[in-house]
C-alpha cells in the first residue's frame, strides 16, 4: 500500500488553523470570520495517485465538470446544472437577486420583477424543468438561463477568448481573441523547455465584469526530459503484456524504434491562487488541477509529475472548525488512480475539441473515502 501523504499535509494544515493562536483570527467578505495563514505551498507527485482525499468523500463528476465547462470557454451556469454540477449556482443566484432588489426595479409596476424567485426555482429555470417549461414555456427558459445563467468573464473566458487588441490602419484598432489554452498546447508541441509555457484568468480589464474575481488565477507548466531508465519503465508494461515472462529481456535498448509512442517527458503543473477556502475548496481545487494537468499530458504524450500549489491567503471560515476537526481525526485510505478513457478529437485538424469529451470517460478507479462532511459555503 502506498502512503497517502496528501491526507497528510492537508490534515496538517487544518490542524494548523484550528489552533487557537489568536493571530490567525481575520475578518473577511462574507462577514463570517475566518482563521487565516498567508503563504503556503503544496506539493504532490502524481506518481503517488491521483489526488483525491480520502478523510471525506468528494464528488469527482463535479470536479470533471467544472474543469471541462472552463477547457470549452464557457461561463454560464447552464451546462453546469444540466450535469448535475451545482458550485457556482449561489453566485448566479446571488447577482439575479441583487438585480431585482434593486431601487429601479422596485419601481417598476410588474409585480412579478420585484419578487425574485427561490433559489431551488432559480436553477429549474436554468436547467429548463418540465414543470417550469410547462408552465412557462421554453423559450422564457431558453432566454433566462442566457441571461442569469452567466457569470461574466471568469476563467472559461480568459482561458480561450482573452480579448487583445490589434492595429489595423491608422488609428484604428481590432479586437483579437487569444486561445491560452491551444497556445500552451501548441508551445509543448513545439518548445517544451520554454519558460513561458503560461496560462492567466487574472485580466484586470474585466475584474468589474465577472460575479466573482478568480481565486486560482493562473498556472504554469514546466517539462524535463526523461532518462533512458525510466523510459524502460514506461516500455515494461507494453512488452510484459505482449511477451509474458520474458519481456525484462526483450525490453530495446532505444526505445523510440517501437511503435508504442513511449512518453520521451515528463510534464509538471504549478497553481497561484490568491484566496483559499480550505476545507470546501482547496480539497476541490487540488484535484481541479491534478486532472487538468493529466488531460494536457495526454494532449502532449508526457507523463504528469509534479502538481504543486502557491496559496496566498488560505483560511479556514469559522464555521467549518467542527467539521475540519472531524475530517483530522479519520484515517485515510491509499489515493485512487485516474482514467482517461477518451481520444481526443480535432476543430480544423488542430484546436482539441473539449466539448467533444464525454463527462462519464473521465473517472477515478479504487477510490475508498470515509463519507461526506457537509459545510456552509460562504458567498
Amino acid at each position: 500500500m502506498k502512503d497517502n501523504y496528501l491526507d497528510e499535509w492537508y490534515q496538517a494544515l487544518l490542524s494548523l488553523l484550528v489552533s487557537e493562536d489568536q493571530s490567525f483570527n481575520k475578518s473577511d467578505r462574507t462577514g463570517t470570520g475566518t482563521k487565516s495563514l498567508f503563504g503556503i505551498q503544496f506539493r504532490h507527485n502524481m506518481s503517488d495517485g491521483f489526488p483525491l482525499l480520502t478523510t471525506k468523500k468528494m464528488h469527482f463528476k463535479s470536479i470533471v465538470t467544472e474543469l471541462l465547462w472552463f477547457l470549452r470557454g464557457d461561463t454560464n451556469i447552464k451546462y453546469l446544472v444540466d450535469n448535475d454540477c451545482h458550485i457556482w449556482d449561489g453566485d448566479a443566484f446571488k447577482r439575479y437577486v441583487k438585480w431585482v432588489e434593486s431601487p429601479e426595479n422596485q419601481n417598476n409596476k410588474n409585480e412579478i420583477v420585484k419578487i425574485p424567485m427561490s433559489k431551488e426555482d432559480f436553477i429549474k429555470t436554468i436547467k429548463g424543468d418540465d414543470e417550469i417549461v410547462k408552465k412557462m414555456g421554453k423559450r422564457y427558459c431558453d432566454e433566462f438561463a442566457k441571461q442569469w445563467g452567466e457569470l461574466g468573464p471568469i476563467y472559461g473566458k480568459q482561458w480561450r477568448q482573452w480579448q487583445g487588441w490589434m492595429d489595423l490602419d491608422g488609428d484604428r484598432k481590432g479586437s483579437i481573441w487569444y486561445d491560452q489554452i491551444q497556445r500552451l498546447i501548441h508551445q509543448l508541441k513545439t518548445e517544451p523547455d520554454s519558460r513561458r509555457l503560461m496560462v492567466n484568468a487574472w485580466n484586470v480589464a474585466e475584474l468589474d465584469q465577472m460575479v466573482l474575481p478568480p481565486c486560482h488565477y493562473g498556472f504554469q507548466v514546466y517539462t524535463r526530459e526523461l532518462s533512458l531508465e525510466e523510459r524502460h519503465k514506461l516500455a515494461l508494461p507494453i512488452w510484459k503484456k505482449k511477451y509474458g515472462p520474458l519481456s525484462d529481456m526483450m525490453v530495446p535498448t532505444n526505445v523510440d524504434n517501437t511503435p508504442y509512442k513511449i512518453p520521451t517527458r515528463a510534464i509538471s503543473l504549478m497553481w497561484n491562487q490568491r484566496s483559499s477556502d480550505t476545507f470546501l475548496g482547496l480539497p476541490f481545487n487540488i484535484a481541479s488541477y491534478g486532472l487538468l494537468l493529466c488531460l494536457i499530458a495526454k494532449e502532449v504524450n508526457m507523463v504528469p509529475y509534479q502538481l504543486i500549489g502557491n496559496l496566498g491567503d488560505v483560511h479556514l471560515y469559522n464555521n467549518h472548525i467542527d467539521q475540519a476537526k472531524e475530517q483530522i481525526s479519520r484515517t485515510s485510505y491509499e489515493l485512487p488512480t485516474l482514467k482517461l478513457d477518451f481520444d481526443y478529437t480535432y476543430w480544423d485538424g488542430y484546436v482539441v475539441e473539449w466539448n467533444k469529451i464525454d463527462i462519464n470517460n473521465i473517472f477515478v478507479e479504487g477510490y475508498q473515502s470515509h463519507p461526506t462532511i457537509k459545510a456552509p459555503l460562504s458567498n
